[in-house]
């Protein structure tokens, strides 16, 4: 050393990268063939091995240190409202696009993809974004599921589809027909309202034929006037939105409306994005507010059936949280363990210490019980003609999304504290990863939410509901009879539960917990199923990390987790 050097760096970490992630997650693979979606191996370890390259993984660093930046004027004073990204945005979505995370399950026409497992494999491509970068995954999110109320929407679907369905990512602010690819976003949240959207106060009225056809040619056939505005309005660089407003109450009431950013004559249309939110997290996505102030839109779906409309999309974006909430804690536990093997405190490595054991083990069973639910999960929406597995996805869907986000900051902030303050600051990954979680559950509905949801999809058919959970959980119940208990209470307790507003989160963490339970039990191997079971079967389940019981296999836990 330099005599004035004052201290030589070791004993710590090295950054975590150049690993496939799909190669490194047994759980993962495991759950991608049972779940039907075998023939994606191949294509999810290439994947896998891209994403997890040190160059791509700091992408996400760059995207969020130069968040977007809204410019709403040109040069010479004409209304653009326009929203510049870095290069790392470009390239996440660049990547998400030409992989299909958007469009993958969707066959040319819009309608479900033949190919069995197609929502599958896409559910462990978008697991596997999300242990990247989580702004991104929003408009990627939106376009996807905007699909299934598009495709009603005959002329829209005729000219939009084949853009969205595209594998070019096209940043490029045009009309449509100038492009090769397009995005949807979506706009349901006013001041007023937030979740309670029916009391929506922007109103559509319907267009003179003759102004419209006049404008548009035969394409203004049906075209409506939009003034009001949006609270939160996603990815307003999107070329399109699907928007609730309310027409006359003699006309239907809150109905659902296809919003361009550019008309058919090729002008802007008049939507003014006011500003960007300044987020907690998911800081390289710009969510913002706007006014329409006579913007032209057409309605998709009938009138006043707007909810049923854009809560179509809803289904998917909120399998979209689950998914990105798992990909975010598996992201997480790997920086945590990675870091752990290769620290040492105490003269052993972190990884050796039999505390810090307990709370790595037991941040990969959250992780392998919330990947495993998810793509099993995927697989209902797979089979959405199935009368019970379109039942189950009605149930599963609003409980996952509720427990297995509302898990998701502790998981984070468990994971942080492994690493200490270099957790904390920004120059590492997890203080951003943290700061990600929260919003997958808020957005698509908060914890509440969900929650009545889920007692309304048990109080609409109370027997069907319990039948098809109780299929669902069948197999497990002879392989732990402390599962066979929790279960067979659950399924006793459902045909009350259902009425019991005061206690509907409790029930949706019931479900999810016996889900995952379940799987784990059919289908991991036997010291995580026994370890998942002994510490999430309780009344004190859901509390810190790191309180597993004496002869939990540790080792071979986190050996599962992350193969050294």
């Amino acid at each position: 050393m330099n005599r004035f050097d004052t201290h030589e760096v070791f004993n710590q970490a090295s950054p975590f990268g150049d690993v496939n992630l799909y190669a490194c997650d047994p759980a993962l693979q495991e759950a991608v063939a049972r779940e039907g979606a075998a023939w994606a191996a191949g294509a999810l370890g290439a994947l896998g091995g891209t994403l997890g390259s040190t160059e791509v993984l700091d992408l996400a660093r760059v995207a969020n240190i130069n968040p977007p930046r809204l410019v709403n004027f040109d040069r010479n004073g004409r209304r653009v409202d326009e929203v510049e990204f870095h290069p790392a945005w470009h390239r996440l979505m660049e990547m998400m696009i030409g992989a299909g995370a958007h469009s993958a399950p969707w066959s040319a026409s819009g309608a479900p993809a033949f190919h069995p497992g197609a929502q599958v494999a896409r559910a462990a491509q978008y697991l596997l974004f999300g242990q990247v970068e989580n702004g991104a995954q929003c408009p990627v999110t939106m376009t996807y599921a905007s699909v299934p109320a598009i495709r009603q929407a005959g002329p829209i679907a005729a000219k939009w589809l084949p853009k969205i369905l595209s594998r070019q990512y096209d940043p490029r602010s045009l009309p449509i027909e100038q492009k090769h690819g397009a995005l949807i976003g979506m706009g349901m949240t006013e001041k007023q309202g937030g979740s309670d959207v029916r009391s929506n106060t922007t109103r559509a009225e319907t267009m003179l034929p003759s102004e419209a056809r006049a404008q548009f040619g035969p394409e203004g056939e049906g075209a409506f006037r939009i003034v009001g505005h949006k609270w939160f309005f996603s990815a307003p660089q999107s070329d399109a939105h699907l928007v609730l407003a309310q027409l006359d109450e003699n006309a239907g009431g809150l109905s659902c409306f296809f919003v361009p950013r550019f008309l058919p004559d090729g002008s802007r249309n008049a939507i003014r994005v006011q500003r960007l939110k300044d987020k907690l997290g998911n800081r390289s996505n710009a969510s913002s507010e706007v006014e329409f102030a006579g913007a032209v839109g057409w309605m998709v779906g009938s009138p006043g059936r707007g909810i049923p409309t854009i809560l179509e999309m809803g289904s998917h974006t909120r399998l979209d949280c689950v998914l990105g909430s798992a990909g975010i804690m598996r992201a997480a536990l790997c920086q945590a363990l990675h870091h752990a093997r290769e620290r040492a405190a105490f003269g052993r490595k972190l990884a050796e210490q039999p505390l810090m054991r307990n709370v790595l083990a037991d941040l990969a069973l959250e992780s392998e019980a919330a990947t495993s639910f998810g793509l099993r999960l995927a697989r209902c929406f797979d089979q959405l003609d199935d009368p019970r597995q379109a039942l189950l996805a009605r149930l599963l869907t609003p409980a996952g999304k509720y427990w297995i986000c509302k898990r998701g900051p502790g998981f984070g902030a468990e994971a942080m504290e492994v690493m200490g303050g270099n957790g904390y600051v920004e120059d590492g990954p997890l203080a951003r990863l943290y700061r990600e979680l929260p919003v997958n559950s808020i957005w698509e509905g908060s914890g509440n939410v969900m929650c009545l949801d889920v007692l309304r999809a048990t109080a609409k058919a109370p027997e069907a509901a319990r039948d098809a959970l109780a299929d669902e959980l069948a197999p497990a119940l002879p392989l732990d009879p402390r599962f066979a208990q929790f279960a067979g209470q659950l399924l006793q307790d459902l045909p009350q539960a259902c009425s019991d507003e005061f206690g509907a989160r409790r029930l949706a963490e019931r479900i999810v917990v016996a889900v995952q339970a379940a799987l784990l039990l059919r289908h991991a191997p036997g010291f995580v199923a026994d370890a998942f079971v002994a510490s999430r079967l309780h009344e004190a389940a859901g509390g810190a990390y790191g309180r597993l019981g004496p002869g939990t296999d540790c080792a071979a836990i986190l050996e599962r987790a992350l193969p050294a």
